[in-house]
């Protein structure tokens, strides 16, 4: 399993643990595996916001390009999942290098579609920018009405274009996270006239060993991007773009290597947005629902 030559920000891969897959390639007699993960997530947790409640995470271990490799293995992984009868509420859910378009191009004949990317930055700090009448401040507690607001519409939002959902009781299962931002003096708001009209959550972190994002970034003090919301009526207007200026300002100013956060590539306006603000997709993540779509 190698991905030499395809990125520099690729950290070196490492197996996960799990079950192993094995299949044949066809043609070349060769056998390739994958190591497929089962995780459930305990009802009313916040994380029920952003996935379903069962996924199986399928990590192929291959080496870049090796689209033969995937094409074999597919088929054996989607008999696996299978033979788990999976309902409605279940994923699969597959991570590969942004820029192997090889290896990317076979997942959609499978019925995997691209709903998240890692985007990263290791850009300069930007300049300053604040569009005339906007106010940027360090958000305090007594904002925490307001920025609620923001981020379940950021989630109503998200709801529609991805994986996200926008269950009951949402503010109730986000407001634990945004207070202890707010702690850490890591939330932004913006006011236009006195109003709130957008804001950006963030945190420093350092990718732990054997946690979720140690086979995704390479070593060093990271920036991430939580949250950015700005409502309807503010788009388009700057608020967005002040918002992350002063966010990157913050993060590269404690001497990060970089900043990364997840965005929807089908996200009409996010996708969109976060190039401009100097990311790229470092890892592209695909998923299907087992129940209907899996195909082989």
């Amino acid at each position: 399993m190698s991905f030499a030559g395809l990125d520099p920000l690729l950290p070196e891969p490492s197996a996960p643990a799990g079950e192993r897959i094995h299949a044949r390639v066809p043609g070349e007699g060769r056998e390739v595996t994958a190591v497929l993960y089962r995780s459930k997530l305990t009802p009313g947790t916040v994380e029920r916001l952003f996935s379903p409640a069962v996924t199986w995470e399928i990590t192929p271990l291959l080496d870049a390009g090796d689209a033969a490799g995937l094409r074999a293995l597919l088929p054996a992984l989607r008999l696996r999942v299978l033979a788990e009868r999976p309902d409605a509420d279940s994923a699969c859910v597959l991570a590969w290098p942004s820029l192997d378009a090889p290896v990317l191009g076979v997942l959609p004949r499978h019925g995997f579609l691209p709903r998240t990317a890692i985007g990263v930055r290791t850009g300069p700090v930007p300049p300053e920018y604040r569009p005339s009448g906007l106010v940027v401040r360090p958000a305090r507690e007594a904002d925490l009405e307001e920025l609620l607001e923001l981020e379940v519409a950021e989630l109503r939002y998200a709801a529609l274009v991805g994986t996200a959902r926008l269950l009951d009781g949402a503010a109730t299962l986000l407001e634990p996270g945004l207070r202890r931002l707010l702690v850490e003096g890591r939330v932004w708001l913006a006011e236009a006239d006195g109003l709130a009209v957008g804001m950006v959550s963030t945190r420093c972190l350092i990718p732990e060993a054997g946690g979720p994002l140690a086979n995704r970034l390479p070593g060093g003090r990271w920036g991430y991007v939580s949250t950015l919301s700005v409502t309807e009526s503010a788009r388009g207007t700057g608020v967005g773009r002040a918002l992350m200026a002063e966010a990157h300002r913050t993060m590269l100013g404690s001497g990060v290597r970089g900043t990364f956060l997840f965005y929807n590539p089908c996200n009409p306006l996010s996708s969109v947005f976060w190039h401009r603000q100097g990311y790229r997709p470092l890892w592209t993540i695909w998923d299907v629902t087992p129940a209907g779509e899996m195909r082989a």
